[in-house]
């Protein structure tokens, strides 16, 4: 597929102020626009980014087909840059787009099409300690039409936005037992933005408590942990890195499988299994050192200094040296080229290209 490029004649670049932003509230300068339309896509072109017109038809205000992936570009240590599992969020993306009954993106779109991206806005990927460059892939449904059916027209975009650090310390997190973020048979395992849009009522009665985020439990009676908000959970218990099993409930972060290969083949002990609350609760009584963390591509890996459950409040472990940074440095030294990546997971890019 031919991806046309039309370049901005000015970056905002030189008016970015990489010392105090707000994130996502600021756009490299440019966009990945693609149309589907009559069975296939009909065109791909990155051009300056701009505001969409959509027709207040358009289905995606109204049915909920809208489906988007995160992930991000390094700076390495040789002034190289990579974009971190980028095969892996396309096979994601396209498993969203299944459920949501949506096309699928070819790779010489997707893939092609976000490394071109990057080549384009190169500059804004800095080398500054924590920086990196994140990349919002979305489709949404198109076609002018009331009425519940699948949508016959959709647009595939990608959008930058710098990033720091998203989370910038520990959090304070609540079990939640009453709200369900997803159910088995459901779509909770679709980056859909149905799913975010359901959490924010129970994430927002949270807060009002003084937590920061929830911690998700199984939809059937509350017993088991799952997920928190943006995050994956990891939990380091008697030296053994615990994480809940992935499924129709449960995202397969990239960010969690790749921790979770890292810590194998650093010997540590892993398992991969339902926790229960009453579990968790139990190692804290019996005095066991905790550690608990959330794992994303936008919070990499966040620690969690409160946790609230069954009406008490524990303490993890998150001192300097917690054993969860050994595996936060270890996966942040491949991601930027201090360390040779064994998995083939970056996606190196033209750096020199001529604009």
């Amino acid at each position: 597929m031919e991806i046309k490029i039309k370049l901005k004649p000015s970056s905002a670049l030189d008016q970015f102020d990489f010392d105090q932003f707000q994130f996502g509230k600021a756009a490299t300068d440019h966009m990945l626009v693609a149309d589907y339309a009559d069975g296939a896509w009909q065109s791909a072109e990155i051009r300056g980014f701009e505001s969409l017109s959509l027709s207040p038809l358009s289905m995606c205000l109204h049915y909920g087909q809208t489906v988007f992936e995160g992930l991000k570009a390094y700076r390495q240590v040789d002034g190289s840059i990579s974009i971190f599992r980028l095969e892996g969020h396309w096979e994601r993306m396209n498993q969203s787009l299944r459920r949501m009954a949506m096309p699928e993106l070819p790779a010489e779109l997707f893939i092609a099409g976000i490394k071109k991206l990057v080549e384009v806005d190169q500059d804004w990927v800095t080398d500054r300690e924590g920086f990196s460059l994140y990349l919002r892939p979305f489709m949404i449904a198109t076609e002018e039409r009331l009425g519940v059916s699948i949508s016959r027209e959709y647009k595939f975009m990608v959008v930058a936005s710098p990033l720091a650090a998203y989370y910038s310390a520990p959090l304070k997190v609540k079990v939640e037992k009453h709200y369900t973020r997803a159910c088995p048979g459901g779509a909770g395992m679709a980056k859909n933005g149905g799913n975010y849009g359901a959490s924010y009522y129970p994430a927002y009665l949270a807060q009002q408590e003084g937590y920061d985020q929830v911690m998700w439990t199984n939809s059937r009676d509350h017993e088991y942990l799952e997920e928190s908000g943006t995050m994956n959970l990891m939990f380091i218990i008697d030296g053994i890195l615990l994480t809940p099993p992935t499924g129709e409930t449960v995202l397969a972060g990239l960010t969690r499988d790749s921790l979770l290969q890292v810590a194998k083949d650093m010997n540590w002990s892993c398992e991969v299994r339902p926790i229960a609350i009453k579990e968790l609760q139990q190692a804290f009584e019996d005095g066991k050192r905790v550690e608990a963390f959330g794992v994303g591509t936008a919070a990499v890996l966040t620690p969690f200094k409160l946790i609230h459950m069954e009406g008490e409040d524990y303490f993890p472990y998150v001192e300097e040296d917690a054993k969860m940074y050994l595996l936060k440095k270890k996966l942040s030294d491949i991601r930027l080229g201090r360390e040779v990546d064994p998995y083939g997971w970056s996606s190196l890019i033209e750096v020199d290209l001529v604009k």
